[in-house]
């Protein structure tokens, strides 16, 4: 235990006193202080004149039929509230060199009462105007209809301004409301397992290669050496994602009544308690399962340079169970039979059993069994990992094959 407290020591001092950490983490706060502050300081350079069209983009709208011009314009204006609504009776070769010269944004021009041409310089892929318009005219084209067969006016008034209430009830979770923060916390726990994990491997492979291994390994056990540089290196990722999401949460407070009702920045800070303390538990036993991977691989290098090609399978095993977990969130059927069997296998339910934790209903014993077999597996990984890493950076030359060190790990 002594051994280990020493080493832990160490390779803590090492990260915290790291230029590149302590800069990155710095980096990170600056950044999410920027972000946090935005609406707040974008405000003060706000023109008091809120009244003002100057800054309103101009729609311009031309009608088939001239008698139709009033109430064409009335309805695009209440549909369309972010533009200038202006009906024009200019020919078609003139709106459109308006839109491209930017006198105007955009233009609907009229063919018949279901029928138009929207031009646009550079249509974005979230332009809606044209579902809006769709719906505008619809709408006109139905009050024409129903005065047309004698109803009154005031009687299809009534008809179209019927108002319909529904409530929703979800008998688990919003997958909506959920949606924000559970990609961020996968998104948080992939880098950090990606980076952290590298530079454990990269710590030893180091040390190894300065030959510093061989003298460090005859005198501390090497489960105490690979516990220590791991739990450290955790410990560091630890406290730099405290400081960044801690730093998010104190600014947004300051800034709240600025954000207004934003659904998405509201969701992201509504974190639920209990989802805390699940993302915790993953996040650690994810990172450990892993960074003992990526250290007992660094011990079988003989080359700082080598670190990448040796990392690469543990890599891309991590990135394909992101992938499998961020395409399952996207099609919003993450109880799929994929994630379900993910959610048992230890290198992949850190993230899959933690997403269907966040966006689905999970049994309390499905979650109790994923814990269990991801404990049990790390602390298999762990004890065979020390064994690989007492082995491993005692060789040199080329990199061992994968048979050769799990023999010499066995004797060990």
């Amino acid at each position: 235990m002594k051994q280990f407290g020493k080493i832990f020591k160490f390779e803590l001092k090492y990260y915290l006193k790291n230029k590149i950490f302590v800069g990155v983490t710095i980096f990170l706060v600056l950044l999410i202080a920027a972000v946090m502050f935005f609406p707040r300081i974008s405000a003060l350079f706000k023109s008091d004149d809120k009244g003002s069209s100057a800054d309103i983009s101009i729609m311009l709208v031309k009608a088939d039929d001239p008698a139709k011009a009033d109430i064409i314009e009335q309805t695009f204006a209440a549909a369309f509230t972010n533009y200038d609504v202006q009906i024009t009776n200019d020919e078609n070769s003139v709106i459109k060199d308006k839109i491209i010269s930017g006198d105007a944004k955009c233009a609907f021009v009229m063919t018949d009462a279901t029928a138009y041409t929207y031009y646009v310089n550079n249509l974005s892929m979230y332009d809606m105007n044209t579902k809006i318009a769709n719906d505008v005219l619809q709408r006109i084209y139905q009050v024409n209809a129903m005065i047309k067969s004698g109803i009154t006016a005031e009687q299809v008034a009534n008809v179209m301004s019927i108002q319909i209430t529904g409530e929703v009830e979800s008998l688990g979770k919003n997958q909506m409301e959920n949606f924000f923060y559970t990609y961020i916390m996968i998104f948080a726990l992939y880098m950090v397992i990606l980076i952290y994990g590298q530079m454990v491997a990269t710590n030893v492979a180091t040390e190894k290669s300065s030959r510093a291994m061989e003298v460090l390994i005859t005198s501390a056990n090497p489960t105490s050496m690979m516990f220590g540089k791991v739990i450290a290196s955790c410990l560091a990722g630890f406290i730099q994602l405290v400081a960044v999401f801690g730093s998010a949460l104190i600014f947004y407070n300051l800034n709240k009544p600025y954000w207004g009702n934003n659904l998405v920045i509201e969701s992201i800070f509504n974190i639920p308690p209990e989802l805390l303390v699940y993302m915790l538990v993953f996040f650690i036993l994810g990172f450990f399962i892993y960074a003992f991977m990526y250290g007992a691989v660094g011990s079988t290098a003989s080359k700082l340079e080598d670190i990448n090609t040796s990392v690469m399978p543990i890599t891309m095993l991590f990135v394909i169970a992101f992938i499998v977990v961020v395409s399952s969130m996207s099609s919003s059927n993450v109880d799929n039979t994929v994630m379900k069997v993910c959610s048992y296998i230890p290198f992949t339910s850190p993230m899959s059993m933690f997403t269907r934790i966040a966006m689905s209903t999970v049994p309390w014993y499905e979650i109790a069994i994923s814990i269990v077999i991801l404990v049990v597996s790390t602390v298999g990984v762990g004890v065979l990992s020390a064994k690989i890493y007492r082995v491993g950076v005692l060789m040199y030359g080329t990199t061992p094959k994968i048979s050769a060190i799990i023999k010499a790990a066995r004797k060990a």
